[in-house]
């Protein structure tokens, strides 16, 4: 894979990763307005939690590992990397919002209330995000080379 390519998965990587992170952090655990799964027991929501809370871990290492060998061999393309971090954070939100929220009917970002200013800020800011990760990705780039 090209340093630009991998410039562009480290970054959708941690993107995943800071969303994940994000959701868990404030929406599931500081708010508690919601458990990943809800269809079931108290229990079973804070075991998916944590599943899902691994997982996103995983993605922002995994991300983190790739980005520091690109450092290392001077390979990286920082407005790729910030590409893939603003598009990896827009998918992930655009994908909870309308097939896990919606289609999946997994959990909703809120309960007893009416849900589509929640739905429609939680959607634009991730289509928002994807928006500037292609403008991103889009225009010219350079690497950065060693001094």
């Amino acid at each position: 894979m090209s340093p630009t390519g991998r410039s562009v998965l480290a970054g959708v990587l941690i993107g995943v990763g800071v969303a994940a992170f994000l959701d868990e952090t404030v929406f599931h655990q500081l708010l508690h307005w919601h458990h990943f799964y809800d269809g079931s027991t108290l229990e079973a929501g804070l075991v998916s939690d944590g599943i899902f809370h691994a997982g996103g871990w995983i993605a922002i290492v995994v991300g983190l590992f790739l980005f520091a060998d690109l450092q290392r061999r001077r390979l990286t393309v920082p407005k790729r990397v910030w590409a893939g971090g603003l598009l990896g954070w827009g998918v992930f939100q655009v994908y909870d919002g309308l097939f896990q929220h919606k289609v999946l009917g997994l959990h909703q970002i809120r309960y007893e209330v009416d849900l589509l200013p929640y739905d429609l800020a939680w959607n634009i800011s991730g289509a928002l995000g994807i928006v500037l990760g292609v403008v991103l990705l889009t225009g010219r780039a350079r690497r950065v080379e060693a001094a």
